[in-house]
């Protein structure tokens, strides 16, 4: 397992758009993918889960990632938040 703390670093935090391009970003990777913000745990490859976090602008999300190619899966999730999840 490996995880990495990111700051969601966009104007209007994950919303829906980015929650949906978190999804389809993480279901790529055969390893899982957790969103940890406040205690609460998240399944990176459920838009519901992702939506229940209200993670805001200058929120702090632990992201974990088990699996075979997690080390892939983490710096693909990475990518988007320092991208601001390409349109923000």
């Amino acid at each position: 397992m490996v995880s990495k703390e990111l700051t969601v670093i966009n104007d209007s935090g994950i919303h829906a758009r980015p929650a949906a391009l978190i999804v389809e970003t993480a279901t790529k990777f055969r390893c899982a993918v957790i969103f940890i913000k406040d205690g609460m745990r998240a399944n990176a490859k459920s838009i519901m889960n992702i939506m229940l976090l209200a993670a805001e602008p200058g929120a702090l999300i632990r992201v974990e990632t088990d699996g075979p190619d997690e080390g892939e899966a983490l710096a693909a999730i990475e990518n988007l938040f320092m991208t601001k999840f390409k349109y923000d």
